[in-house]
């Protein structure tokens, strides 16, 4: 009976190995999806208009179409619902235009209305140098970084960023479940470890012919990580005038 039990356990372990094994697959909303795109990396943002198509044009905006066309990067996409949440209007809680508003200022009404250097500033915090995959990121654990921190990258826009992968449970056991990949903006690099800005992966590894795309989920971030920043550049640079 006790060799009987020893082997049921092994099974079990092994059975469970196995199904996070195939959870690392390519993953959209639950379903395994064909992570392929025929394009490149611009194509694939405007392709998907209803997620991408306002980041597509901040892009254009930024002067960095060609690179999206032509160079191999790793991009952590945010959706059009942060730039809406980010510019908002006067009633948008801590919303650019209701900061804005507030001391006086004239309303973001386009995105063109923004200095292109604001928009590739922030955009770039998003891009990395070389192709990444979820499985070439480490794990972190937020509860227990200094076992699992993951690592420190540097953005385009130069910023140090946090990079790692969560592993949740299956069946109650820690560690054997599905991984998320988790982008974290750190805005002191002074105190790496406090104040971080989170969000996470809802689906890795898109490769179009050049790059890799890592789709970000919305939880409520604003573009660029840091609200406020974002303002006191857009207070003291102005707005382009609007027709």
């Amino acid at each position: 009976m006790k060799n009987i039990r020893n082997l049921v356990i092994i099974c079990s372990s092994l059975l469970l190995v196995i199904s996070a094994c195939k959870r690392d697959k390519y993953y959209i909303d639950g379903g395994k999806a064909n992570p392929n795109f025929d394009g490149d990396m611009m194509q694939y943002l405007e392709t998907k208009a209803v997620r991408f198509d306002t980041i597509a044009q901040i892009v254009k905006l930024a002067g960095l179409e060609e690179t999206f066309h032509k160079d191999d990067f790793t991009f952590f996409a945010p959706d059009d619902g942060v730039i809406k949440n980010t510019i908002g209007d006067v009633n948008t809680s801590n919303s650019l235009n209701q900061l804005l508003f507030a001391v006086g200022r004239d309303t973001v009404k386009k995105l063109s209305d923004i200095n292109p250097l604001i928009w590739k500033k922030y955009l770039q915090r998003y891009m990395f140098a070389g192709v990444n995959r979820l499985k070439d990121y480490p794990q972190i654990d937020f509860d227990l970084r200094s076992i699992y921190p993951g690592a420190l990258y540097f953005s385009y826009s130069g910023n140090v960023m946090n990079i790692g992968v969560t592993y949740d449970k299956a069946n109650g056991v820690k560690y054997l479940g599905p991984r998320t990949l988790q982008l974290s903006y750190i805005p002191d690099i002074s105190e790496p470890d406090n104040n971080w800005f989170t969000n996470y992966v809802a689906s890795s590894d898109i490769k179009p012919k050049n790059g890799v795309v890592h789709a970000l989920g919305y939880n409520g971030a604003v573009f660029g990580f840091n609200a406020y920043e974002l303002f006191i550049e857009i207070y003291n640079t102005g707005l382009n005038q609007s027709e």
